[in-house]
């Protein structure tokens, strides 16, 4: 029996997975999370900001949102050294990690909030982390509504749970609705800036609001 012959757009996802999976593998950012056993290459992301900002200092009560699989909080936990809370969400299961508290849901459901909010016990965050991201449709317009909103809710948090002089990374994409969130954030903050970490791909939309200074 003859195969059937793949369709135009059939072949074309397929050269595109193909294409993503032998970049991915290549990847220098990925075969360092790999030998150096960070979850994912994300880990890196996080380890320039701090190395260059100074985020992360023992004590701290720090918020984690968007954590699966779980390579900030590998970070967190390592540059707390048990010092300090961290507490993760994410819509995804998370393997364990030392001194971490989980909580799994969707931050956007009035329950999941509730028990994050129970985890903080009243207390309030030294520094929120925000590197969520919808399940991408491909449609860009959709796709940055979607983050967008996630940073607006992320800010929202912030509002009620960061502490005065407390700071913010949330990631975002440039495009439509980004100097609206950003002028909503200056205007929670003292300074901001916009950040792009070397292990975020190049091509990639992503970048980094780095908000320091609460002022509420």
């Amino acid at each position: 029996m003859n195969k059937p012959i793949p369709g135009p757009e059939k072949e074309k996802k397929h050269r595109h997975n193909k294409g993503w999976m032998q970049e991915h593998v290549n990847d220098t950012y990925v075969q360092r999370a790999k030998a150096e056993g960070w979850r994912s290459r994300a880990a890196f992301k996080l380890l320039e900001l701090d190395e260059k900002s100074r985020l992360i200092k023992p004590g701290m009560t720090v918020v984690d949102l968007g954590s699966a699989p779980g390579s900030w909080c590998q970070v967190l936990s390592k540059r707390l050294g048990g010092k300090g809370k961290i507490i993760a969400l994410d819509l995804l299961p998370m393997d364990p990690v030392y001194c971490v508290d989980f909580v799994q849901g969707d931050f956007r459901d009035d329950a999941v909030f509730a028990q994050l909010e129970s985890i903080l016990g009243g207390k309030k965050a030294d520094l929120v982390l925000s590197d969520m991201a919808p399940n991408m449709s491909g449609i860009a317009l959709s796709d940055q509504a979607r983050i967008m909103h996630l940073a607006e809710l992320t800010l929202d948090f912030c509002a009620r749970h960061l502490k005065p002089g407390g700071d913010m990374l949330v990631k975002v994409f440039q495009g439509t609705g980004f100097m609206e969130l950003r002028k909503a954030v200056m205007a929670a903050f003292s300074e901001v800036s916009v950040k792009k970490p070397a292990a975020s791909r190049g091509r990639s939309p992503e970048t980094y609001l780095l908000a320091r200074g609460h002022n509420r």
